[in-house]
């Protein structure tokens, strides 16, 4: 069955990136290939695109649908592994990266996959499925503390505390082992009055127990210092967030490598030599437009941010 994917900020992410001809790419968040497609399209006959992604199904259908395009490699590989696959490919730096973060349209759209509250399935959430544990193994195994520690930092939710109780109390009488299950769960341990508002009561905690399975926000603070030591001066990096934590980890990685001194406030002149590495291109996130949204509505919460190595 053909895969519908619709590529979030699109043309924002071709100018940003700043493709030039023979220039070597690297997208790696790949999905249904959108953005690669658009990337491969600018980078001329002598450009070179690596594309990356975690998810088997992803390299597959990228593979089916561009494969033919020899200026194209594709790997089977975390975005965190970028070193050890540019060192396999025997190339040092490249002239930009776009990573497109979170869980994919299609991964979505997959019941089995266990991503979605909407649908009825085995509670997985890995995108990598060679990957062991899964989302029920965290919810079935882990403390109490620790669940609830998961759901209030990765999903922001008030009631973490008490979903946590309620997930530890049904485990007793039987594993939880699909993703309505859980749903009826967390129904039942929001009070009422709350349900009414915030869209769905599940929202959250499935998005604190998708980040917790696949290790994503730690990955994304990795990622970013690696991304500088592989790019050229000038290159840039392109990074799509879709919530809160994600934007904050990359607005905060940016700023960090983008202080050209790191003295304390209290001395009155620089003595510390330190260089900044990252410039920092777009002040604010770059957000998609009305139509966009109107076109493709998972592009409302996308926020795409860039910045540029330094010549040093």
């Amino acid at each position: 069955m053909e895969m519908q994917h619709i590529p979030v900020l699109l043309n924002e992410v071709i100018q940003y990136l700043n493709c030039r001809q023979g220039g070597i790419y690297i997208d790696g968040t790949l999905g249904r290939g959108g953005h690669t497609e658009a990337i491969l399209k600018k980078i001329g006959a002598q450009g070179q695109l690596l594309g990356i992604d975690r998810d088997q199904t992803a390299i597959d259908y990228v593979r089916k649908k561009l494969g033919h395009d020899h200026r194209l490699v594709l790997r089977h590989s975390n975005f965190t592994e970028i070193p050890e696959v540019l060192t396999e490919l025997g190339i040092e730096v490249v002239d930009g990266m776009l990573f497109d973060l979170g869980v994919s349209s299609p991964q979505l759209d997959q019941p089995a996959r266990g991503f979605s509250y909407q649908h009825e399935a085995p509670l997985d959430m890995r995108m990598d499925r060679e990957q062991l544990r899964t989302a029920a193994d965290i919810v079935n195994k882990y403390s109490r503390q620790d669940l609830a520690g998961i759901i209030k930092d990765y999903g922001e939710e008030k009631w973490a505390s008490r979903i946590a109780k309620f997930i530890v109390d049904f485990r007793r009488r039987k594993p939880i082992e699909t993703t309505t299950a859980l749903v009826e769960i967390i129904k039942a341990a929001i009070p009422a009055a709350a349900r009414r508002k915030g869209g769905h009561p599940a929202r959250r905690t499935f998005q604190a127990l998708r980040i917790a399975t696949n290790n994503e926000l730690v990955q994304l603070r990795s990622l970013i210092e690696q991304a500088v030591t592989n790019l050229k001066d000038g290159g840039r990096l392109c990074i799509i967030s879709f919530h809160s934590l994600e934007d904050r980890i990359v607005k905060n990685g940016f700023r960090e490598l983008a202080r050209s001194c790191l003295c304390p406030d209290e001395l009155p002149v620089c003595i510390c030599d330190h260089q900044a590495q990252l410039k920092i291109i777009t002040k604010k996130p770059v957000l998609a437009s009305e139509d966009e949204i109107v076109n493709n509505t998972r592009a409302r919460s996308a926020k795409l941010r860039v910045a540029e190595k330094v010549l040093i």
